[in-house]
């Protein structure tokens, strides 16, 4: 059984004070990853009952929090991350992406196709890195491009693990707008392509944004915020054998990545 977020904290606690650490900080930051697990927005009774921490502490933690924007009272009493985490979230995706550049440009070397990072932002895929292919033909995307999740590999990739009810609203809030006559249009159709990409560990996106372009993408474990890469090339290139050759370098370069950023 996975440890409960408590027991984490916790823990933190204790390797912050053995480390030489400010556990200040670090039950601070435990609350605000607790607050983006419940939607943004949650009551102080609420962070009480799974972080552990004295209702004092909590308060006292909250309100230096709000007194530096990163948290903000609603009229109802309850607190909501602030807006000053944007200006931290978009520079961090940023640096991501910096950061993904070598991992890219090594599936570049070794596929010849042009190699993509995307993220998932609120119900859009954007685009965060690339490194484009040696071949003359381009893709459609391009760094800081936003998609919807349904026409895409990565955005296949990034919902796979996503429970069904959370995919239904997402698609019932943007739509399944068709980019080619090949894009999936119906929410049981695309809940039975993420079934696939569950039990083939990776998402293909066959001429469903862009007609003569094939995607094979896989998530990154363990990232910060759902990541996922790709690589993407003409159908005639990017075949059924290709798939069987980039789909393993694929899932290591995400592996190796994703050591990369989580230390």
């Amino acid at each position: 059984m996975p440890p409960s977020r408590s027991s984490e904290t916790a823990a933190a606690g204790r390797s912050a004070a053995s480390s030489g650490g400010v556990q200040s900080l670090e039950r601070a930051f435990d609350l605000l990853e607790r607050m983006a697990d419940a939607g943004g927005e949650v009551g102080l009774s609420e962070l009480a009952t799974t972080s552990g921490l004295p209702l004092p502490t909590i308060h006292r933690l909250i309100r230096t929090l709000v007194g530096c924007g990163y948290v903000r009272q609603q009229p109802n009493r309850r607190y909501s991350l602030g807006p000053r985490l944007i200006r931290l979230g978009e520079s961090a995706s940023r640096l991501l992406g910096t950061w993904a550049r070598p991992y890219l440009a090594r599936l570049v070397a070794e596929t010849g196709e042009t190699a993509n990072m995307a993220l998932l932002d609120g119900d859009e895929v954007v685009y965060v890195a690339q490194v484009p292919s040696r071949h003359s033909m381009r893709m459609f995307t391009e760094v800081g491009r936003r998609v919807l999740p349904h026409s895409t590999g990565v955005g296949k990739a990034l919902l796979a693990d996503v429970p069904a009810g959370e995919v239904r609203a997402l698609l019932s809030r943007t739509g399944m707008p068709a980019a080619t006559e090949k894009t999936i249009t119906a929410p049981d159709d695309f809940l039975a392509a993420l079934e696939q990409v569950r039990r083939d560990g990776y998402a293909v996106d066959d001429n469903e944004q862009e007609i003569g372009v094939r995607c094979l993408a896989v998530p990154v474990p363990n990232s910060p915020t759902a990541a996922a890469i790709s690589i993407s090339g003409p159908a005639g290139r990017v075949t059924d054998s290709a798939t069987d050759r980039i789909v393993p370098l694929l899932r290591e370069v995400a592996a190796d990545l994703s050591a990369a950023i989580t230390g």
